[in-house]
């Protein structure tokens, strides 16, 4: 006896959340260190309007002065808070499957509510739907992740990602989270940009690294903590390092069960893991500049592009309650579809730009 509408989006619903639990393994999607990252320290949020919100301090508005004996002092009214606005988004991607298809698989579908599906059909419809839900979640985060990279401008309903929010044309003028920023103006709201940095010379990549990491943590003193980069970078990096005695020495355990010591070795690395580190942080490999590289072709090259990310301020927001939903739209009257779906609403926001740096290769 064949299937019923409630029993195909039971089994349905059963299987989309199995895949959004798990993560199988293919030979199409590459590794996807970036919005691993994010979702590993997702930010929820409340929801409100238009934006996600992030309080700023962006001056003490001090009102220190001298005084001697009964001399007159003033008072002012601190204004020392701004608020970035970054705007959220929604975002679905959904399969169909018509009565016919499930046909062809061996699957008959009927309006008897007491219908009750033979094995051959149970499995059959467990085939069908497995490789539908599998790749209907790597879709969704490959094509998320590519949108966490951009700068928001592939379309007007896109959010802005890395590319806008760590900006290879800091100090231009730009708005980012509805402030505007130019070469005199909010220059706090700035991330650190260095280009065209020539690898050629010995120790002028890990030159451009300590700048990077000292005017990342100038303002607070928070250091980067995650550094994402493109293969050509990574080269001229390991490069560089094998060059420069005090980068190349490799670093042993100075204890026995001393687990948090670091290895430096040129030589080693694991999956987008290079084996490279910088101040104690390993430099992550992200094959998504490259793809960005070959489909966009911009003039600051990704590949050859590293990025100083301090997490605690970059941040993937989804709307409380709205993030990777699976979802099950009716079929409707007038089309024997039965359909899936992966929703979310969500921004990605820093509250505070100059704790990040992006830099680049020539």
């Amino acid at each position: 006896m064949p299937f019923n509408s409630e029993q195909l989006a039971y089994a349905g619903n059963a299987a989309i959340n199995y895949f959004l639990k798990n993560d199988p393994i293919d030979n199409y999607n590459i590794n996807r260190p970036l919005i691993k990252k994010l979702m590993a320290e997702k930010k929820e949020y409340t929801g409100g309007l238009q934006y996600v919100v992030e309080q700023l301090r962006y001056q003490n508005d001090s009102n220190f002065q001298s005084y001697f004996g009964d001399s007159q002092v003033t008072y002012n009214r601190k204004r020392t808070l701004q608020q970035a606005k970054f705007v959220w988004g929604a975002f679905h991607d959904g399969f169909g499957l018509n009565e016919d298809e499930l046909t062809q698989n061996g699957i008959v579908m009927t309006d008897d509510r007491n219908a009750v599906p033979t094995d051959a059909e149970k499995v059959q419809l467990t085939n069908l739907l497995e490789e539908n839900m599998e790749t209907l979640k790597l879709g969704f985060l490959e094509n998320f992740d590519y949108m966490a990279h951009e700068d928001g401008t592939a379309s007007t309903t896109n959010i802005p990602g890395l590319d806008l929010l760590i900006s290879t044309a800091s100090g231009t003028s730009q708005t980012v989270g509805t402030i505007q920023t130019n070469t005199t103006t909010n220059t706090w709201w700035q991330n650190y940009v260095s280009t065209g940095i020539n690898s050629s010379t010995a120790g002028n990549v890990t030159n451009g690294l300590e700048k990077a990491w000292r005017a990342c943590i100038k303002v607070g003193g928070q250091a980067p903590n995650y550094i994402l980069a493109g293969e050509l970078f990574i080269d001229a990096y390991r490069a560089d390092a094998g060059s420069n005695a005090g980068y190349a020495t490799k670093q042993v355990f100075v204890e026995a069960g001393n687990k948090k010591a670091i290895t430096l070795d040129n030589g080693t690395g694991e999956g987008t893991s290079t084996g490279l580190y910088f101040k104690g942080v390993e430099v992550i490999w992200d094959p998504v500049l490259d793809v960005l590289q070959a489909n966009l072709s911009p003039s600051i090259n990704w590949e050859k592009r590293c990025y100083m990310i301090n997490t605690k301020h970059f941040k993937l927001r989804p709307i409380k309650g709205h993030w990777m939903i699976a979802r099950r739209p009716p079929r409707v009257y007038d089309r024997y579809v039965h359909y899936w779906a992966l929703t979310a609403k969500a921004a990605i926001t820093t509250g505070k730009r100059n704790a990040h740096a992006v830099i680049s290769i020539a």
